[in-house]
């Protein structure tokens, strides 16, 4: 293992590995624009820019290490480079932080106050260039602001694998563009270049001006998109920015999806799982009903107990995105008087791409290898047994207009849709944003989950209405 001296101190080294990939690994920081971990090499910015004893200045991201090598992050020479490359960086760059949904998050910002933070010395005009251009349905580029990384050209190419983007033109007039073919329309995974875009280029038409970074705060959870469970972030406003004057549902809404991951657990997430503010924002159901008649949630906790309490045989299907903790209070409340079967919540919609190479996995349920490591699998082609007197449903993904007419039917769901047509017992259940729990992802990684709300008035947590059921029908719970 070769070794190296950076800014004095001696470090160890892989081989094969460059002067930043240490850097980073040891807490040093080197600045940079085009180079990022998990992509090729582009050495165009040419702002991680170092100076090795006896050679002089060099890029840090491609520049092998030696053993003996001894590097300077901060010489002079290194300072004013950097300050130049700035510099150069802004002649052309709109400026405009005041309204760009970067701002708070932007790298070119950051650089400039931390290692520049001059007045621009040019008199010139800058250059100016198209403004919002649709790259796709989902993200629009603001090319005055484009610092040419190509990081999104080398994330087409090297992971999601659309080849949907390149550069044309030479110079200043260099421009980002899709190809012709549509490819990069069709990339599942392309809304990850907006978070590797180091300025505010690369825009997401979901979330374009709908709230600063600086009001929001991240909650580290899990996909529920499909079986593989990729560790995101869930970033929705900060309670001391909370809206009174405006829209207050904005306060309990998911604003953006990005991923949390480590390269072990996932770097990238899909389009779909930055879809999630959609999936969590659809209409809530609030309110409990008994027999089709709108009910306190207690009553309708009394009617679902009544109901089990006096059947003979009960069913239960259960959800493939409940936590790991709900399926245990499942087990432990009424596991002795229950058959549970494992139903599949959600399924592919068409046009959905059903698997890849990459993260898209076939299922489309995040906790459906918890479930089944509990209670087995609901034979979806047969219909429920007339025999039961009584079936639960949890959660989506079952017509229950299906159900024989003497089976009493109690609905626990999260949202107005999955409210039964034919009379029964519903009873509103809390949202994965509203409760902490665990999933257990296809390859048995078991993945964290925490609470971005509490959860509304007059919804309970699944687990306490298996415990309520429980409470008096001689089941210890």
């Amino acid at each position: 293992m070769p070794e190296l001296f950076i800014d004095g101190r001696p470090l160890q080294a892989e081989n094969g590995q460059t002067v930043i990939e240490v850097a980073r690994a040891h807490g040093i920081d080197i600045p940079h624009f085009c180079w990022h971990p998990a992509l090729s090499v582009s050495g165009s910015c040419r702002l991680c820019m170092v100076e090795v004893e006896g050679r002089g200045l060099d890029i840090a991201c491609n520049l092998p290490v030696a053993d003996g090598m001894r590097v300077s992050t901060m010489s002079p020479d290194v300072q004013r480079r950097r300050r130049e490359m700035i510099e150069l960086t802004l002649l052309n760059h709109p400026v405009d932080c005041g309204i760009c949904d970067k701002a708070g998050e932007c790298t070119l910002q950051d650089y400039h106050y931390e290692h520049n933070g001059r007045p621009s010395t040019s008199i010139d005009a800058k250059v100016h260039a198209t403004k919002f251009h649709a790259l796709s349905p989902r993200i629009v580029l603001d090319n005055e602001r484009c610092v040419l990384c190509s990081r999104c050209v080398r994330f087409t190419r090297e992971v999601s694998g659309s080849h949907g983007l390149g550069i044309v033109q030479r110079g200043d007039a260099s421009l980002v563009r899709a190809t012709e073919d549509g490819a990069f329309d069709r990339d599942a995974y392309s809304d990850n270049v907006i978070d590797l875009c180091p300025v505010g280029a690369l825009l997401s038409r979901a979330t374009l001006y709908q709230a600063r970074v600086w009001y929001l705060q991240p909650t580290r959870s899990v996909c529920p998109g499909c079986e593989r469970g990729c560790a995101v972030d869930l970033w929705h406003r900060k309670p001391e920015w909370r809206l009174r004057e405006l829209d207050a549902r904005q306060n309990r809404a998911i604003v953006r999806v990005t991923p949390a991951g480590s390269p072990d657990d996932g770097r990238w997430i899909c389009n779909k799982g930055r879809d999630l503010p959609a999936y969590f924002g659809r209409r809530r159901a609030l309110h409990a009903s008994v027999d089709g008649e709108p009910a306190p949630l207690a009553s309708a906790l009394a009617a679902a107990r009544d109901i089990v309490s006096a059947s003979r045989r009960i069913v239960v299907l259960v959800s493939s995105f409940a936590s790991n903790e709900e399926l245990d209070a499942l087990e432990s409340a009424l596991g002795e008087r229950i058959e549970a079967y494992v139903k599949r919540d959600h399924r592919p919609v068409p046009g959905e791409i059903v698997q890849d190479d990459l993260l898209i996995r076939p299922d489309k349920n995040p906790n459906r290898t918890g479930a089944l490591a509990r209670f087995p699998a609901f034979d979806e082609t047969v219909r429920v047994d007339a025999s039961a007197d009584t079936l639960i449903v949890w959660g989506e993904g079952f017509d229950t207009s299906t159900v024989a007419p003497g089976t009493r039917l109690i609905v626990l769901g999260a949202f107005e849709s999955d409210r039964p047509l034919r009379a029964g017992v519903f009873i509103p259940i809390s949202l994965q944003t509203e409760r902490d729990g665990h999933y257990t992802n296809f390859e048995g990684r078991v993945g964290a989950f925490s609470a971005c709300f509490d959860k509304p008035a007059g919804v309970a947590h699944a687990s306490e209405v298996f415990a309520a059921i429980a409470e008096r029908i001689g089941v210890a719970a």
